[in-house]
């Protein structure tokens, strides 16, 4: 679905999370970005009027990083081809506390020969954090490619893993 720019005002807040601040765009009927705001001239510049959805989401987050949940109940739209859609499609499918190899996000493609474009789909990920992209890993299970950088993929992950598992440490 592509959005009519010309209604569909899209509105930025921001939230500090214990990874860093997040900046999180929507308009009043989705969640369309989020992403890392370290290189924001001024973060604190927010709408007056945010739209409840984003609202919604933050209180999510919240949640997430408190522990308190494992699943986003938001409606997000981000814009890209057949192909990138159906990659974060099948990120989306990746269960709390997990992780898969881009080989094996390939495979869930229905052609393990795409791992480099299913990557590069990874990769395009607008929206972190509620379509994981974080829970995707090396084939030989290291931590590989991820915007908001190694760091806070590895706090993700182990966030989640012991949340899911009561393990302390996944890497």
């Amino acid at each position: 679905m592509i959005l009519d720019t010309a209604i569909d005002v899209i509105t930025f807040a921001y939230y500090d999370s214990p990874i860093g601040v997040l900046k999180i765009g929507g308009t009043d009927l989705y969640i369309t970005q989020i992403s890392f705001a370290e290189n924001e001239t001024n973060p604190e510049d927010q709408s007056t009027e945010t739209p409840a959805i984003i609202h919604d989401c933050i209180e999510q987050l919240i949640e997430y990083f408190a522990g308190n949940r494992q699943t986003f109940d938001l409606p997000i739209h981000q814009d890209g081809t057949e192909f990138q859609e159906k990659v974060w499609g099948k990120l989306s499918e990746i269960p709390f506390g997990a992780t898969m190899s881009y080989g094996e996000l390939a495979k869930k493609m229905g052609d393990p020969k795409v791992v480099r474009a299913a990557a590069a789909a990874n990769g395009k990920n607008k929206l972190m954090i509620l379509v994981p992209c974080h829970r995707v890993i090396g084939a030989d299970r290291s931590l590989v490619g991820y915007a908001g950088g190694m760091p806070k993929k590895k706090w993700l992950l182990q966030h989640e893993f012991r949340i899911k598992h009561g393990v302390q440490t996944l890497f």
